[in-house]
């Protein structure tokens, strides 16, 4: 007997609590890999201020970011409609938000934790770190979810 196969992933929308660290950079990286083969978004609960550790950090790995205006979910669904596939949630709120959401939206719910840069204080260095910790996490967890199907661009 055939093992399953995974649905297609047309559409995503990465969910924060604000929509200016974690799921901006994550609409970045997966709009740079996967960008021709499925539909990317990101929303806040809450509207945050753009980061310029995060642009920072997805600078060194040659993705652009600098356009990005935060939003927050009602703003988006307002203005496009919510009509993901996909929803990634990467914090507690936004994961009981993105949950609410499935009472009216046909779209699978993941929960990815990952942990708020901006929490980490000290010098630049070690905010820009924490900030690279983040990107880098989201940026292999992206590759390896995304992969099947479609070609990843190089590292």
């Amino acid at each position: 007997m055939e093992a399953p196969r995974a649905k297609r992933i047309h559409s995503v929308l990465f969910v924060c609590a604000m929509n200016s660290v974690r799921s901006p950079m994550a609409e970045a990286i997966a709009r740079h890999y996967f960008g021709r083969t499925m539909y990317v978004q990101s929303a806040g609960i809450h509207k945050g201020e753009p980061s310029g550790f995060t642009t920072a950090v997805l600078d060194e790995i040659g993705i652009d970011s600098a356009k990005h205006k935060p939003r927050t979910l009602e703003e988006l669904e307002e203005h496009e409609g919510l009509n993901f596939d996909l929803i990634i949630s990467l914090s507690p709120e936004a994961h009981h938000a993105a949950l609410e959401l499935t009472r009216t939206l046909a779209a699978e719910v993941e929960y990815w934790p990952t942990q708020d840069p901006t929490l980490v204080t000290g010098s630049r260095e070690q905010m820009l770190d924490a900030h690279r910790n983040a990107r880098d996490g989201l940026l292999y967890r992206i590759r390896m979810r995304f992969k099947q199907g479609s070609e990843a661009k190089g590292p």
